[in-house]
């Protein structure tokens, strides 16, 4: 059922089943992540064969069709949301009225039920510690409702996983680069040093910079950068969170510096760029 905002009496489209049976998915009017902690599902999916083994993640829409056919000791849990809780305005004071606003956009390629898998991302060994952590604490601000900011850190941690499982799955095969970018997308929000990324893969910093142009034409540590500053936006335009939490919550430390980065790289200041982007999306 959708749960009642006790703090700004409104309702909020959202759920977390704490014990997934499989038996009612997919939600109506949902879009389901569910995470499969232990065991093993074996399902057909939109008359398509798959089988999910723990770590495992499945994400559905309303309008997949998914048959079970065998479960082996499986443990999971769900977090459901309608598609306009991806909208940065969740309600107005008008009830029942979703206005346009600017919409989360990471991550929602695995809910678009289309035939080549994409609703069963990958999941690394290295991921999964941090996404179920996640996953847990969005689970538990659904029941606990622990402040009237409760709404904005589920998007915060919803944003947080669906980008690590977009970043995760851009490529297929493995090289030094995507063993260095798994690392930075997993970290990213701790204090990471160029040291700690070449001990990864074993190399030099010229050699792994020199890699790092190759692919992605910036350094290793410049992308590191731009990738804090890029989740930091979907922050700023989806959430109502201050720029210390973001900075706290992005690896910046303080938001000082924070606030220095993003005007040298945006040529704008967070908070300019918060009502720009808010503005701008609803406008088109």
């Amino acid at each position: 059922m959708p749960q009642i905002d006790r703090y700004k009496e409104r309702i909020v489209n959202i759920e977390f089943i704490a014990v997934e049976d499989f038996s009612k998915l997919p939600y109506p009017q949902r879009f389901s992540l569910i995470f499969i902690t232990s065991g093993s599902v074996k399902a057909i999916l939109n008359q398509r064969p798959i089988s999910i083994s723990a770590p495992g993640i499945l994400c559905l829409n309303e309008d997949d069709l998914l048959h079970v056919t065998d479960k082996v000791n499986v443990a999971a849990q769900t977090f459901s949301f309608h598609r306009e809780f991806l909208n940065t305005v969740i309600l107005t004071q008008m009830k029942d009225y979703f206005p346009s606003a600017p919409r989360i956009q990471r991550g929602m390629s695995f809910f678009q039920g289309d035939p080549m898998g994409r609703g069963i991302p990958r999941v690394t060994e290295k991921a999964y510690p941090l996404l179920i952590t996640w996953f847990f604490i969005l689970g538990t601000e659904v029941q606990a409702q622990s402040d009237s900011l409760w709404v904005c850190r589920i998007k915060k941690y919803l944003i947080q996983i669906l980008s690590l499982l977009e970043d995760l799955n851009q490529h297929s095969e493995r090289s030094p680069v995507d063993v260095v970018l798994d690392y930075i997308h997993i970290n990213y929000s701790s204090k990471i040093s160029l040291d700690d990324l070449t001990k990864c893969v074993h190399m030099n910093r010229v050699t792994l910079n020199k890699m790092f142009q190759d692919r992605c034409q910036n350094t290793a540590i410049g992308y590191l950068l731009e990738y804090r500053l890029k989740v930091a936006t979907d922050l700023l335009t989806h959430t109502n969170m201050c720029l210390n939490d973001i900075a706290n919550s992005t690896g910046f430390q303080y938001d000082t510096y924070f606030i220095k980065q993003f005007i040298a790289k945006k040529g704008m200041s967070p908070t300019i760029y918060r009502n720009m982007s808010r503005k701008y999306a609803t406008e088109q």
